[in-house]
């Protein structure tokens, strides 16, 4: 078990990471302003639930002969291009759910009233982002050993106590970025012509992180 000294330098790296613009955290936004603050936790769960999948594959070792393989890298970096890909499409597609003579005080249901798609939907968003994009594993295979003392017990162990600690940091960033972002979309979600905007906006930041992984590089 890491130290409580250890633990809580590790929980402010994390939320300094969480913090720094990245593919999950622009997600969350977008998917939030698009789609309301339950959505956008939705996805938060998600990414988390994918960071399940990562952390038990470092603390079993099977983290370090993903990374020696440029094939599997290669094959998951296009499968996780391809899913923002298809994002990029149906935002772009998305039609205004507002009708353009609704007035900007009418009574069409707020943002975060419900999930459009339904929650496990988007919680699927979230798990297949992240799962899909192998720069997460192979960070996570070279940053959270070094949190982890082989003085203190076992290293599987610790790995995995330090992945639940990186989540909840995770989860309280992205849970905060999902409530600001709902909130800001509700104001934009009245407008139709708004509503178009922020699709073509979030269409064009997801086509751009699946170009960026696309030619990512171990």
């Amino acid at each position: 078990m890491p130290s409580i000294e250890t633990l809580v330098a590790f929980f402010g790296v994390s939320v300094l990471l969480a913090l720094t613009p990245g593919p999950d955290n622009l997600c969350v936004l977008l998917q939030s302003a698009q789609r309301g603050w339950r959505a956008g936790m939705c996805v938060v769960l998600g990414l988390c639930l994918g960071l399940v999948g990562h952390t038990t594959a470092v603390a079993l070792g099977l983290a370090a002969v993903f990374a020696a393989s440029a094939v599997a890298f290669t094959v998951l970096k296009f499968c996780g291009a391809a899913y923002l890909a298809y994002l990029a499409w149906g935002a772009l597609r998305a039609p205004a759910s507002v009708p353009e003579e609704a007035p900007a005080t009418g009574a069409a249901m707020a943002p975060g009233a419900r999930v459009p798609g339904g929650a496990l939907r988007m919680v699927g968003r979230g798990v297949v982002m992240n799962l899909t994009n192998p720069k997460v594993l192979i960070f996570f295979l070279a940053f959270l050993p070094q949190f982890a003392d082989p003085a203190r017990g076992g290293m599987a162990r610790q790995i995995l106590v330090l992945g639940v600690v990186f989540m909840l940091a995770t989860f309280l960033v992205f849970g905060a970025i999902a409530c600001f972002s709902g909130a800001f979309g509700a104001l934009l979600q009245r407008s139709a012509r708004a509503q178009r905007m922020l699709n073509r906006v979030a269409g064009l930041v997801f086509l751009g992180l699946a170009v960026r992984l696309a030619t990512a590089e171990r």
